[in-house]
């Protein structure tokens, strides 16, 4: 198997990061080291529970989910939902949890998205990935051994460029993780969503029928990566598997950060590829 590598998936609220719970689950089972890390504490995502108690659910929530996918920590900073920008505070406090973890790969979102929670995340992994290395920025907390590398998780955004992966990875087997793992925010997944979307009433109560329910609501989203990158599919996993994979994960390398090396890390990534 290879090194041991740390992972760090960087997301705007609790429950971001789980969008990459399938890849998450396989990276565990390998024996590599996953940290979560929300940049805000989710306090705003609800539409009748406020404040500091929809923060201390939500931190509970994500605990759960940390305990469901088995990895190494699940950290939330203390910044208001709704307000994250990417000013010098705010950088200071990724750059310390950056260097805390000290991560050989960093997954976050990509610059061009709906939520500016989620563009100020980008952004501050950006504005990071030069100074964490940077010993006279923060001293007191020492620099990492390695400048990450960075990867943005996909989304469906076209402007001003779609989505453009160099990584996928097949999820067909773990997708009762995915579930999972979503399964354990429940003040988000089977109220908050449901809620905005106005489907609030469809939502079962009974706990194997919500999981249905959350099945039949997002697992379209894994089933629209495999089928739009069908080809890196077929590429990464040979033909046989790659045209019967039903639901995938897929990553696009980000300039910043350290020097990528594609063909080494789709091993990493896909480490079941039979190679």
């Amino acid at each position: 198997m290879e090194k041991i590598k740390r992972f760090m998936f960087i997301g705007a609220h609790p429950d971001d990061p789980e969008s990459c719970a399938g890849t998450v689950s396989k990276l565990v089972k390998a024996g590599h080291v996953v940290q979560f890390l929300s940049a805000t504490n989710g306090n705003a995502g609800h539409y009748e529970i406020f404040g500091a108690t929809l923060a201390q659910i939500r931190y509970k929530e994500a605990q759960e989910a940390k305990k469901r996918l088995g990895i190494d920590s699940y950290i939330l900073l203390d910044i208001n939902d709704a307000y994250l920008t990417p000013d010098i505070n705010t950088r200071e406090k990724m750059i310390k949890a950056i260097r805390e973890f000290g991560p050989d790969y960093i997954i976050t979102h990509r610059n061009n998205d709906y939520h500016p929670d989620h563009r100020a995340t980008a952004e501050l992994v950006c504005d990071c990935s030069y100074l964490v290395m940077v010993p006279n920025f923060l001293p007191l907390t020492p620099p990492p051994k390695v400048m990450p590398v960075i990867f943005y998780k996909y989304d469906s955004f076209k402007r001003p460029y779609s989505f453009t992966p160099d990584i996928i990875v097949k999820t067909d087997d773990v997708m009762d993780f995915v579930l999972d793992a979503w399964d354990a925010h429940e003040s988000q997944v089977y109220e908050w969503l449901p809620w905005i979307s106005g489907d609030l009433e469809n939502v079962p109560s009974n706990p194997q029928k919500r999981k249905d329910y959350l099945a039949e609501k997002w697992f379209p989203r894994w089933k629209k990566t495999a089928d739009s990158y069908r080809d890196l599919l077929i590429k990464t996993y040979g033909k046989e598997i790659g045209e019967k994979v039903k639901y995938a994960e897929a990553y696009e390398a980000c300039e910043f950060g350290g020097v990528h090396d594609i063909e080494v890390e789709r091993k990493i990534f896909c480490y079941d590829t039979g190679e």
